[in-house]
């Protein structure tokens, strides 16, 4: 049997094709080629076309059915974009496109309900400040567009929109619900203090259903588009960063699922019901979160990650200089960069510092000293200090760092990224060859019943490496002078 996974992202859609037996991707695709359309009509705006999901969704699949028998597809999952907001009619069509999580409208509308509600009750309730998520961003829909608003049967998250076109059943799920700060976890139901601010009426939320398990089967009609087996059942849903972690194997408290990429993140498990008062990381149910069995998963970004490499790729070394050759350059430098400091805050205001842009900043040049090979290995070091920064405030919330999980790919290729992290945190970093929509996958089978539990789905997850605390005193100093910066 086979299972298939959809990641529904703004850039891309992928899928994968999963043997539930050895647990083996069989079969990948993504499109488009380029990256996606998204629609700016104005500054901080970010809208996409969820047709366009749907589109994409169809040519993936068609790639993956070159390979595989649709009758021997067992279940179905997605993972999708976070945060963003479809809304439809009636009948069931949609009426504008989709505010996505990246578009900044709505963040006057959710500062205003956290005046109003109160910090302490948003909070200790919501986990969250309303911020700039799904809420808000219907607010703003309420304000701005009364007439359209006026329409709107269901709100959707783009997971809970291609579910519907895959099983005409219209719902989502408690992780769905809390991620657009729409769930009271004091309550344990959507909350009503929040809906009564916005003038929301609760109709307007779809039907919960359990993150693994039947969400609806495939319908005729999807099942004719698609070229899949009609009855195919839909057996699990997440937002990209829960989705992430499940890809990771990332289930029990202490565990951290980091990804770095152009921004970075780290996603920890934790278990217990709690918020940082100062709202600098998020908290989320995680795909297997109960309020008899607490899960909840505290997401920290920085935005500042990758993007600084590629920055000091683009500008300060030498031209034609790869990643590895930088990563090499970097190995030369002792831990601490002999004495120099990064702070990598320079793409845009950073949630942990208070949503306030700081910009990029070196401290302890020496121009008689330094050169490319420390900036570099201090570049590597700052982005892992503002991590390390991230998950000090994850332990104050009752995260007990044990091991961290992570792809095999972008800043986990540099040695001294591992080892700067490993020896920070005093976390066992584990690197694991694995993709969403393939978790995405393994998530459906844990949904229809093929596997037991997580461990048994990612009995297969492929280790790749293992990278253990190492001269932890040296990596400690170099992150308190770097912090010290930060505490000015």
């Amino acid at each position: 049997m086979y299972l298939l996974g959809y990641d529904i992202g703004s850039s891309s859609v992928k899928g994968s094709v999963v043997d539930a037996q050895t647990g083996k991707t069989v079969a990948f695709a993504s499109f488009p080629s380029h990256e996606a359309i998204i629609i700016s009509k104005k500054a901080g705006w970010a809208e996409q076309e969820p047709s366009m999901w749907w589109d994409n969704l169809k040519l993936v699949t068609g790639q993956l059915l070159q390979s595989v028998n649709a009758a021997d597809i067992g279940a179905i999952g997605i993972s999708y974009q976070m945060h963003g907001l479809v809304c439809i009619d009636k009948d069931r069509q949609v009426l504008r496109p989709s505010i996505i999580w990246c578009d900044s409208r709505a963040v006057p509308y959710g500062q205003k309900a956290l005046e109003a509600l109160g910090e302490p009750w948003c909070l200790e309730h919501l986990l969250n400040s309303p911020g700039n998520f799904t809420a808000a961003k219907l607010a703003w829909v309420k304000e701005n567009e009364p007439q359209l608003y006026k329409r709107i049967w269901k709100i959707l998250l783009p997971g809970d929109y291609i579910a519907m076109r895959l099983t005409d059943t219209v719902c989502t799920t408690v992780s769905g619900l809390s991620e657009g700060i729409f769930w009271d976890f004091k309550a344990d139901k959507p909350s009503e203090r929040l809906l009564n601010y916005f003038g929301f009426d609760e109709s307007v939320l779809p039907p919960c259903q359990p993150t693994f398990g039947v969400q609806g089967t495939l319908s005729r009609t999807a099942a004719a588009e698609l070229g899949l087996k009609e009855g195919t059942p839909v057996t699990y849903r997440a937002g990209d960063q829960p989705n992430n972690a499940l890809s990771l194997n990332v289930f029990n408290p202490g565990e951290i699922a980091s990804t770095a990429g152009t921004s970075g993140v780290v996603y920890g498990v934790i278990d217990q019901v709690n918020h940082d008062p100062l709202s600098r990381v998020n908290t989320f149910a995680h795909v297997n979160h109960t309020a008899a069995t607490p899960r909840l998963g505290v997401l920290l970004c920085i935005n500042g990650t990758g993007i600084l490499n590629s920055w000091l790729r683009r500008h300060v070394a030498l031209p034609n200089t790869s990643y590895p050759q930088m990563n090499d350059m970097a190995e030369t430098v002792p831990i601490g960069a002999d004495g120099i400091s990064i702070l990598p805050f320079g793409n845009g205001a950073e949630r942990l510092l208070g949503n306030e842009d700081w910009g990029c900043s070196i401290h302890g040049l020496n121009f008689n000293l330094h050169g490319r090979p420390q900036i570099m290995r201090a570049a590597q070091e700052g982005i892992v200090f503002s991590f390390q920064y991230g998950i000090e405030i994850m332990e104050r919330m009752g995260l007990r760092v044990n091991k961290i999980h992570a792809g095999r790919a972008n800043m986990f290729l540099s040695k001294v990224f591992r080892d700067t992290l490993a020896g920070v945190s005093g976390a066992t970093i584990e690197l694991y060859d694995t993709e969403g929509s393939a978790g995405a996958a393994k998530g459906a089978g844990m949904g229809v019943g093929i596997y037991k539990d997580n461990t048994e789905a990612f009995s297969t997850l492929e280790r790749l490496a293992v990278i253990t605390p190492d001269r932890q005193e040296e990596y400690r100093a170099a992150y308190e002078k770097w912090k010290s910066y930060i505490n000015q």
